[in-house]
C-alpha cells in the first residue's frame, strides 16, 4: 500500500511539472524575457568577409539585430544581395532577426537640387552597382525607388517583410531628403553616439580594445548600435572579435537586445504602415 502511495504522489508529482513547463514556455532572449533596458543592435552591409562570425555570435548570445541592406561588393566579388548570400540571409530570417533598406547601390546623399518650380532633387552617388562612383540627380521618386529596391530585394530573398525603415548611408541626409522618403512610407534610422560602434575607424588609431572599453563605458539604455558586416579599410576587422565580448558585457550590466520593430518610437510607424 505504501508503495502504492507513493507512485501515486510520484504520477501526480510528474503531470503537475509537465503541465507548469506546459504553461511557461523556454525563455528566448528578445521573445519572452522581460526588457527593461533594450538595446537596438543593428548591422549595415559590407564586404561580407565577417558576416559568418557575426551570425555565429549572433547565435550564441541569442541576440536578433536589425539588418540594413544594400547590394554592395564583397570580399568574393560578388554583391551582398547576389545569389551566393541568398542561403545566409535566408538564415538570419529564420533566427527572426529584421531588415531594412540601406538603398540599393548605396546611394550617397550630396546635395538638395532645389528646381524652379519648387521641387526638389538629389544630387546622389552610388558607391556600388552600375551608376558606382557616378554623380547623379535624382527626383524624389527616383529616390524613394532606391529605398524600395533593396527592400524588395530582401523581401524576394527571405520570403520575409522587411520594416519601412531605411537608413541613408553614411547616415547622410537633409530635411528635404527625409520628407521625400516619409511622402514614400520610408523613416529614417541613425544611431546613437555612444552607439557608433567605430569599426569603420582606422584600426592603427582606434583598436578593438580602445572601441570596446569606450563603448562598454558609454552605452545606455535605449541606444541604436551601429557596426558593419565588414569595412574594406579597417586592417583589424572590429567584428567578431569584439562584438561578443560587448554583448556579454553589456548583457552584465543588465542590458538586453530588441530589433527595431520593438523600438517604441518606430513601432508606432511600422504598425502605420505595413507591408
Amino acid at each position: 500500500m505504501r508503495a502504492f502511495s507513493l507512485l501515486l504522489f510520484l504520477s501526480a508529482c510528474s503531470w503537475l511539472c509537465l503541465g507548469a513547463q506546459s504553461l511557461t514556455p523556454p525563455s528566448k532572449e528578445g521573445v519572452t524575457q522581460a526588457c527593461s533596458q533594450p538595446l537596438y543592435l543593428t548591422f549595415d552591409t559590407g564586404h561580407m568577409g565577417v558576416a559568418q562570425g557575426i551570425a555565429q555570435v549572433l547565435r550564441e548570445e541569442g541576440v536578433r539585430v536589425t539588418f540594413f541592406v544594400a547590394d554592395e561588393p564583397t570580399q568574393e566579388g560578388d554583391g551582398t544581395l547576389g545569389e551566393s548570400w541568398k542561403g545566409w540571409w535566408q538564415e538570419r530570417a529564420r533566427e527572426g532577426h529584421e531588415f531594412a533598406s540601406h538603398t540599393d547601390h548605396h546611394v550617397y546623399w550630396l546635395q538638395d537640387m532645389p528646381t524652379p518650380n519648387g521641387t526638389m532633387r538629389f544630387k546622389v552617388r552610388a558607391s556600388a552597382g552600375p551608376d558606382q562612383g557616378r554623380v547623379r540627380v535624382l527626383t524624389g521618386q527616383e529616390y524613394c525607388n532606391a529605398v524600395q529596391g533593396a527592400r524588395t530585394r530582401i523581401e524576394s530573398i527571405t520570403g520575409k517583410a522587411a520594416l519601412p525603415l531605411f537608413r541613408a548611408p553614411g547616415g547622410k541626409t537633409s530635411p528635404a531628403l527625409l520628407a521625400q522618403a516619409q511622402s514614400c512610407g520610408y523613416l529614417h534610422v541613425g544611431w546613437s553616439d555612444a552607439g557608433f560602434l567605430g569599426d569603420e575607424l582606422p584600426s592603427e588609431k582606434f583598436s578593438n580594445a580602445l572601441l570596446l572599453s569606450k563603448a562598454l563605458a558609454h552605452i545606455r539604455s535605449g541606444d541604436i548600435l551601429m557596426a558593419h558586416l565588414g569595412i574594406w579599410s579597417r586592417h583589424d576587422p572590429w567584428a567578431p572579435a569584439d562584438l561578443k565580448p560587448l554583448i556579454e558585457g553589456l548583457k552584465a550590466k543588465g542590458f538586453c537586445f530588441r530589433t527595431l520593430s520593438e523600438h517604441p518610437f518606430y513601432r508606432s510607424w511600422i504598425e502605420k504602415h505595413p507591408a
